[in-house]
């Protein structure tokens, strides 16, 4: 099935569902403290990147589950924080950008410039 022949309801449907299997897995990624692991590997850059990325879901799943914590306090510093911070950034253009790139219509760029 093209693109082109969907109705908008059914594309709203399609991003809605997507849109919620991303929460979803993003929500089974989230961030907590963990009582059974050591403290020999603390979370690094890395971690703090991920964390960061998901940190819009960990949020939200945070309101509902006290369980759930949206930053690791036990890390190694300011690595894990400049991590967390580029997540959240990165989070931030991806699915921020997007929904907000404009094309122009073929009628508008015909229409011919304002006289001066």
């Amino acid at each position: 099935m093209n693109l082109r022949h969907r109705t908008p309801a059914r594309r709203r449907l399609v991003a809605a569902g997507v849109v919620v299997g991303l929460g979803a897995l993003l929500a089974g990624c989230a961030p907590a403290a963990n009582s059974a692991a050591g403290t020999a590997l603390l979370p690094g850059f890395w971690l703090g990147l991920w964390h960061g990325f998901s940190c819009p879901v960990t949020f939200l799943v945070s309101l509902f589950d006290e369980h759930v914590g949206v930053y690791e306090v036990h890390n190694n510093g300011h690595w894990y924080d400049f991590g967390f911070v580029s997540g959240i950034l990165l989070a931030a253009s991806v699915f921020h950008g997007p929904q907000y790139t404009r094309r122009r219509s073929p009628r508008r760029a015909k229409q011919a410039p304002p006289p001066e």
